[in-house]
């Protein structure tokens, strides 16, 4: 037992032993470090690499400040609702004699859609114009007396004030008689009617519903702040998910002035023209407001923004050197920054490696691919010339 625990030290000092030899026998085999010929003591040359700072340019990857049409835009989502829109509702009760349509057929202006059992009225009619036409009668013959003086004026002015009721009672009864037909008040398409001939309807009871799809008008809501960019005739884009595929172009048409204080939002309405009749009220829309263009928007890639307390810089090359500039930016777009004032077209700013630099005037090579494309081209190391000549 005691002759195992003195092996265990006895092997661990043959083994430190063993290590140590190895390390000194490594370093002899090393070569001597070699000079550049300059006819200094290799001493004095550590000390003025010491000086020098840094071996070579520092390695970046940069990207060049490019123009590129520029779109301002917000998204919002909206509903679609028709030109003109109308629920046909009668103004008087009755019974249904007559439909002049089908349902979802196409009407015009004036066509007369439904009627209701006139007997009644249309006699009531005959009778004021008969009356209305003794009262005429009357008149003429009292105003021939008056003239002759066999009558007084009163009683002409009597007759004539008859004459102007009668023409009141007829003109009664025809708007009475009017009331019975329903007349479509604009071009448009029907929809599914409620009713059939022969009910009987009270006044105001729902018939059918009249559309106007030659345009149709989008509804959507803008958060406040976008209210003071938005103009009448401003464009839009308008997509729905019954047509993917297919944008709509369209025009703000309206601008409600109130804002809603409950959502902070605006309303604002566009128009888009229905041709073909595929876009039909009700549908939801996905609209695309464009607030301006810039056709020659700077942009730079998002790396290479570095913000410097509250100002925005960005490190931008200039003859094989790193120069850090400050710039404003503006909208972002696709991990890119677009730079309103700074830069210009055709500038090179570094992407990546900023970190390893500290101070402008800082010399660069531009990373591309994996490789490395001198700025300024490095001379070779002599010292590892002559060690690589030595093996």
């Amino acid at each position: 037992m005691n002759v195992r625990r003195l092996l265990y030290p006895v092997v661990a000092l043959a083994g430190i032993g063993a290590l140590g030899g190895y390390a000194w026998h490594a370093q002899r085999q090393q070569p001597a470090p070699v000079e550049q010929g300059n006819g200094q003591a290799p001493g004095t040359a550590a000390k003025d690499a010491g000086k020098q700072g840094p071996a070579g340019p520092v390695a970046v990857d940069v990207a060049v400040v490019t123009g590129i049409r520029l779109v301002d835009d917000v998204n919002a989502v909206g509903t679609l609702r028709s030109n003109e829109a109308v629920i046909l509702r009668p103004e008087v009760a009755g019974r249904i004699t007559r439909l002049n349509f089908s349902d979802g057929q196409q009407v015009r202006k004036g066509q007369v859609l439904i009627a209701f059992d006139s007997a009644v009225n249309q006699a009531e009619v005959r009778q004021a114009r008969a009356e209305l036409n003794i009262a005429r009668a009357n008149f003429e013959r009292n105003a021939d007396l008056a003239k002759q003086k066999f009558i007084s004026d009163r009683a002409r002015d009597e007759s004539q004030a008859n004459v102007q009721v009668l023409e009141a009672r007829l003109a009664l009864a025809e708007a009475r008689l009017s009331k019975l037909e329903i007349r479509a008040p604009f071009s448009g398409v029907v929809g599914i009617r409620n009713v059939s001939v022969g009910d009987y309807v009270k006044d105001g009871a729902d018939l059918v519903n009249l559309e106007d799809l030659s345009s149709v008008k989008v509804d959507f809501r803008l958060p406040e702040r976008y209210v003071d960019q938005v103009k009448r005739g401003q464009a839009l884009e308008v997509m729905v998910d019954a047509l993917p595929g297919k944008p709509f172009a369209a025009r703000v048409d309206a601008i409600d002035p109130q804002v809603d204080s409950n959502g902070r939002s605006a309303l604002l309405r566009g128009r888009i023209d229905n041709p073909e009749g595929r876009l039909k009220p009700g549908m939801f829309a996905r609209v695309r407001l464009i607030l301006s263009e810039r056709a020659n928007a700077l942009m730079v890639p998002e790396e290479a923004i570095v913000p410097q307390g509250a100002k925005v810089t960005v490190w931008k090359v200039v003859d094989g050197q790193a120069v850090r500039t400050e710039v404003k930016t503006g909208l972002r777009r696709a991990a890119k920054v677009e730079i309103t004032e700074g830069l210009s077209a055709g500038d090179r700013v570094v992407t990546a490696g900023q970190v390893r630099l500290a101070r402008d005037g800082t010399p660069v090579r531009i990373m591309q691919g994996g490789t490395i494309q001198g700025m300024q081209e490095a001379k070779p190391n002599a010292a590892a010339t002559a060690a690589v000549a030595r093996s």
